[in-house]
């Protein structure tokens, strides 16, 4: 295997797929129009419209991607040797997958962007839905984004087995839910003019950000050949891999909170430390921060190391561009 990778030229071509992806499955315009006789036609067209807006604002053109990336580049991995046969519908299960996580991640920051949580103004360079279309408009949105992601894995369109797609399901309910990003986003509200421990922190963040970052691993490696059997040492190795990037991406956003400005972020910098929440600058200091992303980048690819799978080169790359990012 070559050293060399090109993860722009890679993530392009994979950032095209899922874009096309998003944009004819996120509330199309077709798919507003209400029927003749469902009894809409004395709303008018307005209701349904106005919340289609706000889907597409929430998650088109914007975002870093990287939950959609991880799940394609776990894909990738996991793909070598696969049966001819089982490839068009497993690539085709990645995808689905991909846009599930961003639209599971989507939804979040539109609730986590609402008064009643994070009270947030701005997100991906432009105002928060509830900004542009009031706060009713913005929790129905996110609810309906949340709806989408698994109608999208479960599509009587999509060729993938049964048991890949109802693994999925579970995978990104979990990563989503009570024991993975709501929970953590509850510790994380639970938290704020508190001093936690470093080991409380990361308790907190394995939830909150780094339950669907490792989800998405995880689903692209769901996204095999059932056929095939999978070794216990490659799970763990990418599950591994998962978890050190997701606790990664929350430092180094920390940081970035505090060394960045907004129109670089692209949301408000600064805004932990104004609300007096817990942060891993605020607990071990930015330089002691800065280091322990890096030891997470080597967790990280050690625990790729250990699954011996022949074509690794996008997660690691993508490993090097979550910690070593100015945005």
């Amino acid at each position: 295997m070559s050293a060399r990778f090109d993860l722009s030229a890679w993530s392009t071509e994979a950032l095209e797929r899922v874009e096309r992806a998003l944009s004819g499955w996120v509330a199309p315009e077709q798919a507003a129009a209400p029927e003749a006789d469902s009894g809409w036609a004395v709303l008018g067209h307005e209701a349904p419209a106005a919340l289609r807006e706000a889907m597409r604002y929430a998650v088109l053109d914007g975002g870093k991607r990287l939950r959609p990336l991880l799940v394609l580049a776990a894909r990738q991995a996991i793909a070598t040797g696969e049966s001819p046969s089982v490839t068009a519908a497993l690539d085709d299960a990645a995808l689905r997958a991909a846009c599930a996580a961003e639209l599971i991640h989507a939804y979040s920051l539109v609730h986590d962007d609402m008064p009643c949580m994070d009270n947030d103004v701005l997100r991906r360079g432009k105002p928060t839905v509830h900004v542009r279309f009031g706060e009713a408009q913005a929790l129905l949105a996110g609810d309906a984004l949340q709806a989408l992601a698994f109608e999208l894995i479960t599509s009587e369109q999509s060729g993938a087995p049964a048991t890949v797609q109802s693994s999925l399901c579970r995978q990104l309910a979990r990563a989503a839910g009570y024991d993975g990003m709501a929970g953590g986003q509850a510790i994380d509200l639970a938290s704020i003019g508190l001093a936690l421990s470093e080991e409380q922190l990361r308790g907190m963040h394995r939830l909150k950000t780094g339950a669907l970052l490792c989800g998405s691993v995880m689903m692209g490696a769901t996204c095999r050949d059932p056929a095939r059997a999978c070794s216990n040492a490659v799970l763990q190795g990418l599950a591994g891999y998962g978890a050190a990037l997701g606790l990664a991406f929350q430092v180094v956003d920390d940081i970035l909170d505090v060394t960045a400005d907004s129109a670089t972020l692209g949301k408000t910098a600064g805004k932990d430390a104004a609300q007096d929440k817990p942060t891993y600058v605020s607990v071990l200091g930015l330089a002691r921060s800065q280091a322990y992303a890096q030891e997470l980048l080597a967790q990280a690819l050690a625990a790729l190391d250990s699954t011996d799978l022949p074509d690794t080169r996008a997660l690691r790359a993508l490993a090097d561009m979550v910690v070593n990012r100015s945005s």
